[in-house]
């Protein structure tokens, strides 16, 4: 990454870092890179508000302004990501074919100055996709059962700069595999099942990961070590899908501010677990204690996909289920705030969205909820009306929708030669039953 090279550079970087807790200035220098990247490539306005904003709505960002970073920031980061510019032109961007059987994952990351996609497939394989040649440049083909959830590892990025996937499969195991050196770096035995749901730490570079199994258990790994450090009990049936809670400070403990958060303080902190079960239920558990703190009873049938909300919607899990209903949950209160109906098969995936929406009938602007389904189509929903989807997607060839991800893809300008010209956009990856990965944007 270049530098700025003048003299703002020394007023912007203070300002994102000196007025965060420790465990945030990574994800935040993330986010600095990339506007010193905006800044020096020049992009069009359009573009730079919109990749600004999506960093800022994902990553949480909270600063106490200076004047100089708010003149640079106020131009973009309060210019809203608007659903219906996304709609007026987003369209089938790319399709990445190679798997024969259902895609159950998809997943993204930059690395080497390179976008890559990670797919897992019911065809025991696991794809490495360069989005920018719209190439397959791996495949692992380390596993004897269906691929069921497939994430990159940020730990190994952060710890050592390896490229790392991390699958879960019908065979009990988690496996690692180095994307360079084409092997296998670690695997995890523990569950009696197999294992449905992946998801990293936003904390400690990512050196904890959560496990949802057929055993009916959630377990939390030390990615570090190898080893199982609290089993979740609890659910009735198969833990389907899990997520641990977004990035967060302690602001009662200022003295602290400048270390890493250790396994033994995150319940303290609030850390939490979520997960989603074939018992229909979905349960949040204390990542300290291993204790289930709240249980939500609502879907009629199998929890499929969970989502922590943040922001705006921060203390709201959002849930899909084999029921065809979306429901938004109220963390503090344990109770249902809003059903989403529309679906005609199951609810495969859920997401929030970096958009929002002009709601007419109440006034003001809504987030924007998404979700993916066997009925071959990805919805989105304004969190504050019990209505018809906002906006719908419909898949590729009738195949069905099994996986979703927003990503935010770099690309070259239209001479398509200089790598200095590069624009950016917000795109949807998802996956399908038949087994293509495709970007919409």
């Amino acid at each position: 990454m270049k530098n700025l090279g003048n003299d703002k550079q020394g007023l912007i970087q203070p300002a994102l870092v000196s007025f965060l807790s420790s465990f945030q200035k990574l994800a935040v220098f993330n986010f600095y890179c990339v506007v010193c990247d905006l800044r020096l490539q020049k992009p069009k306005e359009e573009e730079m508000k919109l990749i600004i904003q999506y960093w800022i709505r994902t990553l949480k960002i909270k600063l106490v302004w200076t004047y100089d970073f708010e003149k640079f920031i106020v131009n973009y980061a309060n210019t809203t990501l608007m659903l219906d510019a996304f709609c007026s032109s987003s369209k089938l961007r790319k399709t990445f074919t190679g798997h024969t059987n259902v895609v159950n994952s998809v997943d993204f990351s930059t690395f080497d100055d390179g976008q890559f996609i990670c797919s897992g497939s019911s065809d025991q394989i696991i794809r490495i996709w360069d989005v920018d040649t719209d190439k397959q440049i791996q495949s692992f083909n380390g596993h004897l059962n269906p691929v069921y959830c497939v994430k990159f590892s940020p730990y190994h990025y952060h710890k050592s700069h390896r490229n790392v996937v991390c699958s879960s499969s019908y065979g009990k195991a988690i496996l690692f595999w180095d994307i360079k050196d084409n092997k296998q770096l670690q695997i995890f035995k523990g569950h009696n099942e197999g294992v449905y749901g992946l998801e990293f730490s936003q904390f400690n570079g990512g050196r904890y990961l959560c496990s949802g199994s057929g055993d009916s258990t959630i377990r939390l790994w030390d990615v570090e070590t190898s080893k199982s450090l609290h089993v979740f009990n609890g659910h009735k049936d198969t833990a389907r899908c899990v997520d641990i809670s977004p990035l967060q400070s302690n602001n009662n403990n200022d003295n602290n501010n400048n270390k890493m958060n250790n396994i033994g303080v995150i319940g303290g902190n609030g850390y939490t677990i979520c997960s989603g079960s074939y018992d229909d239920t979905i349960s949040i558990w204390d990542i300290e204690t291993a204790k289930r703190l709240i249980e939500f009873k609502g879907h009629e049938h199998a929890v499929i996909s969970v989502k922590y909300g943040s922001n705006e919607l921060a203390n709201t899990i959002l849930s899909g289920s084999n029921d065809r209903v979306v429901c938004l949950w109220d963390i503090r209160s344990g109770k249902l705030i809003r059903e989403f109906y529309g679906h005609k098969n199951h609810v495969t995936a859920v997401a929030y969205s970096p958009f929002v929406v002009n709601n007419t009938k109440i006034g003001g602007s809504s987030n924007v909820l998404c979700s993916g389904s066997s009925d071959n189509t990805i919805r989105f929903w304004d969190v504050r009306l019990n209505m018809k989807e906002v906006f719908l997607i419909r898949g590729e060839n009738e195949c069905g929708i099994t996986s979703l991800k927003f990503i935010s893809l770099k690309k070259k300008g239209e001479d398509n030669k200089s790598t200095s010209n590069y624009t950016y956009d917000l795109n949807l990856c998802f996956g399908s039953y038949q087994g293509p990965v495709c970007i919409w944007g």
